[in-house]
């Protein structure tokens, strides 16, 4: 089964993107991103899928994979029964390897980084002192900002990259090779979406970034991400209210929603609550109870 591409909703000024979510489970879509992902579950049990290998996944485990690396997490089937009382919680940070730029990785000081990018291609499982001291870290990531939140993924890079607590998951072989030209156009329209994200972007507008005409470009980005250009521009928008959310405990929702691109709150609400899980006021208050 050939993996869908996943366009990470980050900010396109962020070094990289850190997300405490909690959800009903964590969907059922085998995906791939330029971005390595350091991986951890709070609460969930199921089958996880990383490159070549099938594993069952319970609460507590860590991982790191790689950039381009196929992944999933499917939950047990008790997670998709729409009962209220089970819920499946993660911690997830994602960056670009020169996410600090390409002349640091340049650097001798970088060459263990580099190396844990390469072992990252097979996937890494997270164990002892690495484990305990990465945890922590990505929970404050999740609200951290300002240059505090680059330290932190350094500080992150720094302890696995000198940890030998990291055991490989799947083969490098099973990393996946994407088109060139196809990654080159979503991160044209990635980018474009994500710096004019709070106006109101039409398709024709959009669809010359790609340079492509309407029809195609529906066609084009359906195919590619498996969902509209418009449930796409949504996320994107609930992504940075989450972020707003989180970094101030003094900001209003209504704020927050004219901020983010909506024109009403009820549109505002209903998009958040069904992607989240929660209304932006219940989301408020897990963040700053």
């Amino acid at each position: 089964m050939k993996p869908q591409f996943y366009l990470v909703p980050r900010d396109i000024r962020s070094s990289h993107i850190s997300r405490h979510h909690t959800l009903p489970n964590f969907g059922t879509v085998w995906h791939y991103h330029p971005e390595l992902e350091l991986h951890y579950i709070v609460r969930g049990e199921g089958v996880r899928f990383v490159g070549d290998n099938v594993s069952n996944f319970n609460a507590g485990e860590l991982l790191l994979l790689g950039e381009n690396l196929p992944h999933m997490w499917r939950c047990n089937e008790e997670y998709f029964r729409q009962d209220p009382t089970i819920s499946a919680e993660a911690v997830v940070v994602q960056f670009l390897p020169d996410f600090v730029g390409n002349d640091f990785l340049k650097k001798s000081e970088a060459d263990a980084i580099l190396s844990l990018y390469d072992k990252a291609k097979a996937g890494l499982i997270i164990t002892g002192h690495a484990r305990e001291a990465l945890i922590p870290l990505m929970l404050k990531s999740a609200k951290t900002t300002g240059l505090n939140r680059m330290i932190l993924i350094l500080t992150m890079l720094e302890t696995l990259s000198s940890s030998e607590e990291l055991y490989p998951i799947s083969t490098k072989d099973a990393l996946y090779q994407p088109n060139k030209e196809e990654t080159d156009r979503l991160n044209k329209v990635y980018n474009y979406t994500l710096t004019h994200y709070k106006k109101d972007l039409t398709l024709e507008e959009i669809a010359s970034v790609a340079n492509l005409s309407v029809t195609s470009f529906c066609r084009y980005f359906k195919m590619v991400t498996k969902k509209t250009f418009h449930d796409f521009l949504i996320e994107i928008r609930i992504s940075h209210a989450q972020r707003l959310l989180v970094e101030d405990s003094s900001v209003t929702t209504e704020a927050v929603c004219f901020e983010c691109g909506f024109n009403n709150r009820s549109n505002f609400f209903g998009h958040f609550k069904r992607i989240t899980g929660f209304t932006p006021v219940e989301f408020k208050r897990r963040c700053h109870p």
